[in-house]
């Protein structure tokens, strides 16, 4: 079993700094290391930001405009990197690798149970179901979360379906300027991954104790520095 430090030798051997340069290269990650979180994960360089080149990072020019190619990557890793990315790692954005979402799904929907019949996140999948996918505003409008401080309440119930691995990005959605330049860090099109990736993606043949040990003996094997509570805490 590789470590997470033997990829980054490996991309060194390669590319000869040791990091990450292309968005093919970035799925090719997620295919072999099965899980990893967008942003920082609370352990040490386990994130694709930290794995990015210098010119991939996120720039802001003197006129005030920025450039992040990882922020723009992850719409076609998500369309073609055969991955499932949605707030999977304490509330945090992640790729998973579609070779471990049935673990991963099978564990979560056990500790994260389905809603029940009528409550208002329940009303949210059932929305979804109905209308395939949607970006999170037109969601919220479609279950009248239109009220002042209704956004941010209805956020957090989308947050909690994700986290369940009940709710996934399907793709983002960008709005354009006159001149059709799309602009801004983009809105995600949401989905449940039994449409995304079909119902068969997200049955497992393993007792939901199995998949949790297959995946945090993987995580330890490829993260040695982390803690078992740290592993703990990606998982629960």
């Amino acid at each position: 079993m590789n470590t997470f430090v033997d990829y980054f030798k490996r991309l060194h051997e390669r590319n000869g700094d040791g990091f990450i340069h292309t968005c093919p290269e970035l799925m090719a990650c997620i295919q072999q290391i099965g899980f990893l979180p967008l942003l920082e994960s609370g352990i040490s360089g386990f994130a694709a930001e930290s794995m990015m080149a210098e010119e991939c990072r996120y720039t802001v020019f003197p006129d005030g405009s920025w450039e992040w190619p990882l922020w723009q990557w992850k719409g076609s890793v998500v369309r073609e990197g055969d991955c499932v990315y949605g707030k999977f790692f304490a509330g945090k954005a992640t790729f998973i690798a579609r070779e471990w979402w049935p673990d991963f799904c099978n564990w979560r929907r056990s500790t994260h149970p389905a809603p029940e019949e009528g409550c208002i996140e329940d009303i949210i999948l059932m929305t979804l179901r109905e209308e395939g996918s949607m970006i999170t505003r037109e969601l919220r409008a479609a279950c009248d979360f239109t009220g002042k401080n209704m956004r941010s309440k209805f956020d957090a119930y989308v947050s909690r379906l994700q986290m369940a691995c009940r709710i996934v990005t399907e793709d983002f959605v960008y709005p354009t300027d006159k001149h059709g330049h799309e602009y801004g860090f983009g809105w995600s099109l949401l989905t449940t991954p039994e449409r995304l990736m079909g119902e068969d993606a997200c049955h497992c043949t393993r007792t939901p104790e199995e998949s949790y040990l297959r995946m945090s003996e993987h995580l330890a094997q490829l993260l040695p520095d982390a803690t078992e509570k740290q592993i703990e805490k990606l998982l629960k």
